[in-house]
């Protein structure tokens, strides 16, 4: 049920690797009052997880593995119990989930219906319909709840109330890289399925566009952070849905170290002064150089300017929509002008110099004002991981990349694709340098609640499910509960009553039988004389008792 292959084993390094990092920067960063044991715990637990995912052959393992993955990302989100916003945030993101991930139980209960007895991943594609439709439309649910996209974006909002170093690995190379994960492994099983690659493709395109939308129009870093990276995983699963696995794998990988990067550095700045809201975070680069020149190379790669990672990765996937439909590859298109616009507003907030508009230090927290060494090490390290991650589509690693993904024939980015998904960029990052993010209150209001998409799944799944827990639980105390406590007094009266009454009229009960059988016992041996006449008389009257008995009836 376990295996490492080249897709897995691409996983495998990106996600300890930036795990590592993470763990790094959290020994730290966390405070000495925090639960230092079960925060690194947790997360190793939610490590081993997604190393058990990105290896499981069959849907067995992968659906244990990812029933614990989405258990202590739970944990983990509401890591500070004690504050009730952030178990309601937990509750959130936890149930938004498990709504999807039941779409994986659906696709199980198909495939063993379908034929695939093994359940083994591999072999998916070649269950019977229509279980092969079913099993697959369960995958793509889950898959896309994961990688938090349309209409499971905003769990990764609330996902914000957990310490930052818990978003930076789970939002760059584990949970969210979970779903798109899935997909890559699964093509064949989308191409085998018509519809399923283009649905697929479509979410992904307009994850990108949107999203990134709504994340131009934060006000908060970590927010930005957050709906950048539904959009970047948006490409990911458009390339699964064109099947462009070379290019959505080297999207994962360097999408990971940039953005694990970016939510580390806003996880310095929020201790470092207290604040993670963009208004308030003007100057913050120039407060602490290495945190800010880190940032920016994680910025600049996230918006997609030459050369860094993100600009060809992306445009190897762009070039895989464009290869499959025009109309997709413009929406990804514009997605990525929407990429440079909200990492140039976190990039323009930071460098600004402070003023009388800018917001207070200190007003969330109160702030430390440092950053420490062991913080900024792991910042380093991954800067040049997203400065340098566009190596990967480029001679001489693209060839050994192909064989080990077995993506051969993949298309590749043509020149004039490059220039222009490169001056679109540059033009964006200018534009918003320039004129700024001129948007309406109203429009500004839509994006920081995430379109709405909140509000909607409360009323559907998360507020039947919470009032449905709470209705157990009170039958559970009120009931249940109350019955046994009832249990143990009801017993000892009923051993009392049996001790005293019934007892005594049992034992009564059984002494009068045993008299009773004694007396019978004592009449029955008076026949019994010895001597042969008396036996003659007695079988005689009782001859004569049966032949007029047998008078009678006649």
């Amino acid at each position: 049920g376990l295996a490492v292959d080249g897709l897995s084993a691409i996983l495998v390094l990106t996600a300890t690797g930036t795990a590592l990092l993470v763990l790094v920067f959290s020994a730290g960063e966390l405070g000495n009052e925090e639960a230092r044991g079960r925060f690194f715990g947790l997360m190793l637990v939610f490590l081993g997880a997604m190393l058990v995912t990105v290896t499981a052959t069959s849907l067995l393992p992968l659906l244990m593995a990812w029933e614990a993955m989405g258990a202590t990302s739970y944990a983990l989100i509401g890591f500070w119990w004690r504050e009730q916003r952030r178990v309601d945030a937990a509750n959130t993101a936890f149930l938004t989930t498990r709504a999807a991930d039941l779409g994986l139980y659906v696709a199980a209960g198909a495939a063993l219906a379908g034929g695939v007895g093994g359940l083994e991943l591999a072999r998916l594609p070649q269950a019977t319909s229509p279980w092969l439709g079913i099993a697959t439309a369960g995958i793509v649910v889950a898959a896309l709840g994961k990688s938090a996209q349309l209409p499971f974006s905003f769990w990764l909002s609330r996902a914000m109330e957990g310490p930052s170093p818990v978003s930076a690995l789970l939002h760059s190379a584990t949970m969210v890289a979970a779903g798109g994960y899935l997909l890559l492994r699964l093509g064949p099983l989308l191409e085998a399925v018509g519809w399923a690659g283009s649905l697929v493709a479509w979410v992904g395109a307009t994850t990108a566009l949107v999203l990134g939308l709504v994340a131009i129009g934060q006000s908060d870093l970590k927010q930005l952070l957050a709906a950048s990276t539904a959009a970047q995983i948006g490409f990911v699963v458009l390339a699964a849905g064109v099947a462009g696995e070379l290019a959505g794998t080297a999207h994962l990988v360097a999408h990971a170290a940039t953005k694990s990067l970016l939510f580390l550095a806003a996880g310095a700045w929020l201790p470092a002064l207290g604040t993670k809201q963009l208004g308030a975070l003007r100057g913050a680069a120039r407060a602490h150089p290495v945190v800010g020149i880190t940032f920016t190379v994680g910025a600049v790669a996230l918006a997609g300017l030459p050369p860094l990672s993100l600009w060809l990765t992306k445009d190897e996937v762009l070039a895989a929509a464009r290869d499959r439909s025009p109309a997709l590859y413009a929406v990804g298109l514009a997605g990525s002008v929407a990429a440079a616009g909200y990492a140039a507003r976190a990039l323009a907030s930071v460098w600004s110099r402070r003023d009388d508009r800018a917001g207070a230090y200190d007003s969330e927290r109160e702030g430390t004002h440092h950053v420490g060494r062991l913080a900024q090490a792991p910042l380093c390290v991954l800067a040049a991981g997203a400065a340098l991650g566009s190596a990967l589509v480029l001679p001489p690693l693209v060839e050994p990349l192909r064989r080990t993904l077995g993506a051969e024939g993949e298309p590749v980015s043509s020149t004039w694709e490059l220039l222009l998904s490169g001056g679109l960029a540059v033009a964006s990052v200018l534009a918003v340098f320039r004129f700024g993010v001129p948007l309406s209150r109203r429009a500004r209001a839509a994006a920081e609640a995430w379109l709405g998409l909140e509000r909607a799944v409360h009323l559907v799944v998360v507020r039947p499910t919470l009032a449905l827990a709470r209705t157990a639980a009170a039958f559970d105390d009120r009931v249940l509960a109350r019955g046994m406590w009832l249990t143990g007094p009801g017993g000892r009266r009923l051993a009392g009553l049996a001790e005293g009454g019934l007892e005594r009229s049992l034992l009564g009960l059984v002494g009068g039988v045993v008299r009773g059988t004694a007396r019978l016992g004592t009449l029955a041996r008076r026949p019994q004389t010895g001597l042969v006449h008396q036996y003659y008389a007695q079988a005689a009257t009782v001859l004569g008792a049966l032949a007029l008995l047998f008078a009678l009836v006649r």
